[in-house]
């Protein structure tokens, strides 16, 4: 009678094992599918878009007003100017990461529409 008992009891929790690995595999597969509707979401929704170009947009001229900088005073015969266009060429290299970055992890918003004043990366000042 003990052994029937431990033998339902064990059939119990095996059968409950199988349902709860079961339930992980759905589980992960809903998550999978939201992803695949927020990223549809994204790329179709103009305010994302929007937001993204502006973003792209806003970093490109940082980075060329801080390139310009650096250009006009990187051989300067001032140790101040000097000074400026290193700090310039340090803020232009930092948005230069800063924005290849941000539009690697977000071209999928383009989907190989980029608009043609939006660069696929900004090169870094050597």
């Amino acid at each position: 009678m003990v052994k029937k008992k431990l033998a339902a009891v064990l059939a119990a929790l095996i059968v409950l094992s199988s349902l709860l690995t079961g339930c992980a595999e759905v589980v992960g597969g809903f998550n999978q599918w939201v992803h695949e509707i927020k990223k549809t979401d994204d790329t179709t929704r103009y305010s994302t878009r929007k937001k993204v170009e502006d973003t792209c947009r806003a970093t490109i001229v940082s980075y060329q007003s801080d390139r310009l900088t650096w250009e006009q005073y990187k051989d300067s015969d001032s140790d101040e100017q000097r000074g400026w266009a290193d700090a310039a060429k340090m803020r232009a290299n930092k948005a230069a990461v800063t924005y290849n970055e941000y539009f690697l992890k977000n071209s999928y918003v383009f989907d190989g529409n980029i608009p043609d004043d939006i660069a696929e990366d900004l090169p870094l000042i050597e």
